[in-house]
């Protein structure tokens, strides 16, 4: 299927990067990291090149979020899987509520439920449906995923309801990886907000950033001074204790800081609010569309649910999403747009995040649009 078309020379996007992660990172960034690989590359990362560039990241990412003072902005090695654990862990004393919707937000319940002390329970829905978490006693971990990469669902009602007052020992902790810089979330009202810098932050994976409350970092220090047995490498004081001095407890990738605060850089020349404005754009423009036309539809029903970073978009199963996504990524319109995996869709899954021009948007559907209608 598709093996004829053609796509019109006029509609050939600029960039084919529109999968929801790893992130389209821009050419000049990468150009950028060049010109100071001789005096960046290579180097210690307890040296003042890397640690200064770390504290440009923390410091940009205090401003763009609006960090409040007192909460601090805590660097490490592995990604948003590797926190799962760490929070479990080291956060968690006895219970955790999670909200889930979808595979990600799962797999962090999971992950706490296999802790032997930890009472985790879950709340869940059906994978497509909006969730709206709530505060609730009886836990003192309270985990709520900002945007469900698996299924373009995105939780559009944080902060949950908070703790009656600041004493009442729960912390309330986002996952935030697909959604974090361009879906709102009000960080005074979150004790851990966390996110991998793969998606909208255009950087490479294997790195996490952790915003994180001075309850969060109260919990944290009387964990580690308990006799729980924590790995080194999941330890919260080391990860709190090094990035208080701008610097990772592991040596880290060095050039994946260095293009996370490059896209900082980039995002805060626009402030939060525009960057949210141009996802708010693109995504209408990719709803609106799955809307107009008889063979697709919004695989998301309620509106208010419906992601700004990643779009899912069901296909009449009478054209193949698996052929199309080979016919456009042989002729370079487009890689990795299909459905996730394990959802087992014939289902588009397409990134709005802020790299993305909303002009190739434009040309990627109208393709689409062509392809399907000429079969």
């Amino acid at each position: 299927m598709f093996e004829q078309f053609e796509v019109p020379k006029s509609l050939m996007t600029s960039d084919p990067r529109f999968g929801v992660g790893p992130s389209l990172i821009p050419e000049n960034h990468v150009h950028a990291l060049a010109n100071v690989s001789k005096s960046l590359l290579g180097t210690s990362h307890r040296k003042p090149a890397v640690r200064n560039l770390c504290k440009e990241v923390q410091d940009g990412l205090k401003k763009y979020f609006a960090v409040p003072d007192g909460y601090e902005v805590i660097l490490g090695n592995g990604g948003a899987t590797l926190l799962f654990d760490m929070i479990a862990l080291g956060l968690v004393k006895n219970k955790s509520l999670h909200y889930t919707m979808g595979e990600f937000s799962q797999k962090w319940f999971h992950a706490h439920k296999s802790v032997p002390w930890i009472d985790a329970e879950e709340i869940s829905v059906e994978y497509g449906k909006g969730i709206k978490p709530a505060y609730k006693e009886g836990y003192d971990f309270i985990c709520c995923t900002l945007n469900e990469t698996s299924t373009g669902v995105m939780i559009n009602s944080l902060p949950v309801v908070p703790a009656k007052n600041e004493t009442d020992d729960v912390l309330i902790s986002v996952d935030a990886t697909s959604g974090a810089g361009q879906i709102p979330c009000d960080i005074s009202k979150v004790d851990v907000y966390f996110f991998s810098p793969q998606k909208v932050f255009a950087s490479d994976g294997g790195f996490f950033v952790c915003i994180m409350s001075p309850k969060a970092l109260k919990r944290a220090k009387e964990i580690s001074e308990s006799d729980t047995y924590i790995p080194k490498t999941m330890s919260w004081d080391h990860a709190i204790s090094n990035s208080l001095k701008n610097q990772t407890y592991n040596t880290p990738a060095i050039s994946t800081i260095f293009l996370l605060n490059e896209q900082v850089k980039l995002m805060n020349k626009l402030g939060e609010d525009k960057v949210v404005e141009l996802a708010k754009r693109k995504a209408a423009l990719l709803y609106d569309w799955a809307q107009s036309k008889e063979y697709l539809s919004c695989f998301v029903s309620e509106k208010d649910s419906r992601s700004i970073s990643v779009a899912t978009i069901d296909v009449d199963d009478k054209y193949s999403v698996d052929d199309l996504e080979v016919m456009l990524a042989k002729n370079e319109v487009a890689y990795d747009i299909g459905s996730y995996r394990k959802l087992g869709r014939n289902q588009l899954r397409i990134s709005t995040f802020h790299n993305i021009s909303f002009e190739d948007l434009e040309k990627l559907i109208q393709i689409i649009s062509l392809a399907i209608e000429n079969e």
